[in-house]
């Protein structure tokens, strides 16, 4: 919660809070760049088994495109619409790591997604995977989305803003496909891929669930840790202005399972049930069910967990 513009204590003051803060974060976020044809083609294709693995191409700009892959289980490869996730990777090798090509086996969640029935669609983020143009030295001691913060600002972009947008229009692909029920759409992610699940569920309705893992606690308790914050997750002048939990409060009054570490030296637990219980609170304002934001907290560090995936995604959103 911002200073200037506490989520207040009276339920009949929290609809015109949130609004307030809708507008705030348009306003930080910026104009999106014009819808260009999302042009989508399939570039190769592999059996994997349980599943099929595509790699897909499509356009959100003029000139920008992004490459994921599609997983879609054996037996829906034929199959009626279901439901989808879009899957967000993290910092590290991109959509290769949470599809299972490489990297330890609990960061693998988008594997674990497809093997629970899902169509998951896992794009690369700007500066990672496919898309990273490799700057970093140890001696710069900066991350490619860093130097990329340094370019876009002096270009007047955000490049946080630039990734939702992507993700908006890998929600446009989802919906296109047959294979996939448009209302019944979720995202996951851990860390940085955490941020832009909770930023994307907050900006677009068509998200049904979020599993925010390993970020949701609040920006005054993070953003002082060192190496925590890197140049795509920011948003200008959001200290004072804007935190996780108003962020969150947009989601409602859609499920969100929220996991975090006791050990996660990145978003403090303390923080984070502070949080979750302010945002449970938001919902009731709301007239929604509170226990419609769960919360796993489990022993370990910054990590996925995974562990209450199945029953959350089984349940109604």
């Amino acid at each position: 919660m911002v200073d200037e513009d506490p989520c207040p204590e009276a339920a009949a003051a929290v609809p015109a809070w949130r609004e307030r803060v809708r507008a705030r974060l348009a306003e930080m976020l910026g104009s999106p760049p014009p819808a260009v044809p999302l042009d989508a083609e399939v570039t190769d294709e592999v059996d994997a088994g349980d599943h099929v693995r595509r790699r897909i191409l499509y356009d959100v700009e003029p000139t920008m495109s992004v490459p994921a892959y599609l997983l879609v289980p054996k037996d829906r490869v034929d199959g009626p619409p279901g439901a989808a996730v879009l899957a967000v990777h993290g910092h590290g090798p991109g959509k290769e790591m949470i599809c299972g090509l490489t990297g330890p086996d609990d960061e693998h969640y988008a594997l674990q997604l497809v093997r629970l029935g899902y169509v998951v669609l896992a794009p690369d983020l700007r500066c990672f995977g496919e898309r990273q143009d490799p700057q970093w030295s140890p001696e710069a001691h900066k991350y490619d989305c860093d130097w990329n913060l340094i370019a876009a600002t002096m270009a007047g972009a955000v490049p946080l803003a630039q990734n939702l947008w992507d993700l908006q229009r890998s929600v446009d692909l989802l919906c296109a496909l047959p294979l996939v029920d448009p209302d019944r759409i979720a995202v996951a992610g851990l860390s940085y891929g955490a941020t832009m699940s909770l930023f994307l569920a907050a900006t677009d309705d068509r998200i049904g669930a979020a599993i925010v893992s390993g970020y949701l606690s609040s920006w005054r308790a993070a953003h002082s840790v060192p190496w925590n914050m890197c140049g795509s997750q920011v948003l200008p002048g959001q200290l004072g202005r804007l935190e996780h939990l108003d962020v969150a409060s947009l989601v409602a009054p859609r499920p969100i399972l929220v996991e975090s570490g006791t050990e996660d030296p990145l978003f403090p637990v303390d923080a984070a049930r502070a949080t979750v219980a302010a945002l449970r609170r938001v919902y009731a304002a709301l007239g929604a069910d509170p226990d419609r934001v769960e919360h796993d907290v489990f022993e370990g560090g910054h990590r996925w967990h995974g562990a209450r995936t199945e029953a959350f995604l089984a349940g109604p959103w």
